[in-house]
């Protein structure tokens, strides 16, 4: 038994908003605990058949969120991986519910300065088309901030190297495992 044992017990679900990192810190730390990775908005667009954008721009906000809930529900029945979700996801009431039910959660938190800069390189989030991105995500950071606070750990990642992250977020889950025995 390694250190990172306790670690593969059960599925890690990375949260946070977008431009985070999520499915950066995600494959990254999947490699480390030798785990599975998972990126749901990938899986979603696989089972949709269409990009993220095209569902926004075709179906809607809530059908999006109605096809990604049933996407995680299918994911968090997979033996232990890592799951980054969109960053929408742990906002839905029964999205949440199911990942604290059948995973560690991890709040990935990082400057909005250092999101808006990320999130502006790219032109596929449909949430931020045509508006400034610092406006969204200081929108979002005040919806979502709360509804994020209920993820089993926080790790505030700033400005860092994703291996940074990564062990950041593997200290955090360890204390938090070691603290409540959270893993079996």
């Amino acid at each position: 038994m390694d250190r990172y044992t306790p670690l593969r017990a059960r599925t890690i679900t990375l949260v946070g908003l977008m431009g985070v990192g999520k499915s950066s810190v995600g494959r990254r730390l999947a490699n480390a605990l030798e785990l599975p990775f998972r990126d749901a908005d990938s899986e979603v667009e696989a089972a949709a058949g269409r990009s993220i954008p095209d569902i926004f721009a075709d179906l809607g906000e809530p059908a999006f969120r109605e096809g990604e809930r049933r996407v995680i529900a299918r994911l968090l029945d997979e033996p232990p991986h890592v799951l980054a979700t969109g960053g929408g996801a742990f906002m839905n009431d029964e999205t949440r519910a199911l990942i604290k039910a059948r995973s560690l959660s991890v709040w990935l938190k990082a400057d909005l300065d250092v999101l808006a800069r990320r999130v502006s390189r790219k032109d596929n989030r449909p949430l931020i088309a045509g508006r400034d991105p610092i406006d969204v995500l200081r929108e979002q950071a005040a919806q979502r901030y709360p509804i994020y606070e209920l993820a089993d750990v926080m790790v505030e990642t700033g400005d860092a190297a994703h291996h940074v992250t990564v062990d950041q977020v593997i200290q955090a889950l360890s204390a938090h495992i070691a603290k409540t025995g959270e893993s079996q």
